[in-house]
């Protein structure tokens, strides 16, 4: 069944290469598309397009339809074309001509609109609880920790004193930045496109508003031009937004990488959480991570895969926009996958308390070092070459009794303050 059906068939090669896998994404989007059918069924008796007796019937199929959806029971098998079909195919099956009805005062491209910005909303606001359960574990880790120092690298040179502290929570404020991007995209989704049918409204006196509260949307898309060409780009915000997760994730999976290392040791976790080689009994991978790494750059290419579809498109529908399904969900899908593992995993991680103990460290004090000679008096570039000819000559001794206490630095990591931000927006 096609919604477009004329009563003649495509050929069966156009069906494959134009449905794609629309049918497997759309099982993660039919919850959303009965939420919305149900809201434009109740919508239409109001404006008097069906009889309320009409709407009660559409409501309470759609309801069962929702439930075997939660339920895992609801297929969408090659004979229809996506979700929207298979629905209104068990609408039209169950209440005959009534089911016909639904789909009066509204477009497919509107259906498709709607069902994925309530979806992108839903896991918008998932992804922020992920993100804040990771942001309070690394808070967690960053107080146990905060003592604890460990070499701070620039240019993968030892460089000077960072700590677990300024660390762990180096990510969790970081984490506070990604929930800026993830909350504009949220607002962009937050806009009732419902009544735009095809991208230029409806000569029936539909009601917006009535959908817009039914369905919990802060406002409407009121420009019905402007609703259609918010399909791709409200997807592109997403992929900002778990994009800059994304960033955040793979460079602190990259860092767990290189610290579990045996030239680092700064870190390690139970043998449950690593994975072996077929060869050499000693490895201890970390398998997880590399691909957290690995999954958070491809999420990182999500953006850029969506604006080369997109590019150059002129207002209204094109099919092309069909494409951005299959780059959005997976990529959220694996978003959400890797704050996961990354949290269960990190409940575990175990830190090791004497790392600077070992004398190759002895060059992260030559600054705390140095700004002593200047706290009794002598100018900086005078301390700095005095410092420099003591490394060269091998008559350095570090000052290890180091003390930082400004604003964000490993001897006043500002942990609340941080929190606070965090607070103010999650």
């Amino acid at each position: 069944m096609k919604l477009w059906d004329k009563g003649f068939s495509t050929d069966k090669k156009i069906d494959t290469f134009t449905v794609g896998n629309d049918r497997e994404l759309d099982l993660l989007l039919a919850k959303y598309d009965v939420i919305a059918s149900t809201a434009h069924a109740k919508m239409l008796a109001k404006v008097g397009l069906i009889s309320d007796e009409e709407a009660k019937l559409l409501v309470k199929e759609l309801t069962a339809i929702g439930k075997s959806i939660e339920k895992g029971n609801f297929t969408i098998e090659d004979d229809f074309e996506d979700m929207h079909s298979k629905i209104e195919y068990i609408l039209t099956e169950k209440l005959g001509d009534v089911g016909k009805k639904i789909h009066t005062a509204r477009s497919r491209n509107d259906q498709v609109l709607v069902a994925m910005q309530l979806y992108l909303k839903a896991e918008l606001s998932e992804i922020k609880i992920q993100t804040k359960q990771l942001f309070d574990l690394l808070m967690k880790l960053a107080e146990k920790h905060q003592k604890t120092l460990l070499p701070g690298y620039t240019h993968l040179q030892i460089a000077m004193p960072s700590s677990f502290g300024l660390w762990f929570s180096a990510y969790a404020e970081s984490l506070i930045d990604d929930l800026y991007f993830v909350d504009a995209a949220y607002k962009i989704a937050d806009q009732n496109p419902l009544g735009s049918a095809a991208g230029y409204g409806s000569s029936f006196p539909i009601d917006r508003s009535f959908t817009t509260a039914e369905l919990d949307f802060a406002t409407q898309k009121y420009n019905v031009v402007a609703a259609q060409m918010g399909r791709g780009k409200v997807e592109k915000a997403t992929a900002f937004g778990i994009s800059s997760l994304g960033a955040t994730l793979s460079k602190m999976a990259m860092d767990i990488t290189l610290y579990m290392s045996q030239n680092f040791n700064f870190i390690s976790f139970p043998n449950e959480l690593t994975t072996g080689s077929s060869i050499m009994p000693h490895k201890k991978n970390p398998d997880v991570f590399e691909l957290i790494r690995a999954k958070c750059n491809k999420v990182q290419a999500t953006p850029n895969q969506l604006i080369l579809i997109m590019n150059n498109l002129p207002s209204g529908y094109h099919r092309d926009l069909q494409l951005v399904k299959e780059v959005i969900v997976p990529a959220i899908q694996d978003m959400k996958a890797c704050l996961e593992m990354l949290h269960f995993s990190l409940k575990e991680i175990k830190v090791n308390a004497d790392i600077i103990t070992d004398t190759k460290y002895d060059y992260l004090f030559s600054v705390d070092t140095l700004n002593e000679m200047v706290k009794s008096g002598m100018p900086f570039r005078d301390a700095y070459k005095t410092m420099g000819k003591a490394i060269e000559n091998g008559n350095f001794k570090p000052k290890r009794d180091i003390k930082h206490t400004h604003e964000g630095s490993l001897g006043n990591l500002c942990l609340e303050e941080i929190k606070k931000k965090m607070e103010a927006i999650a």
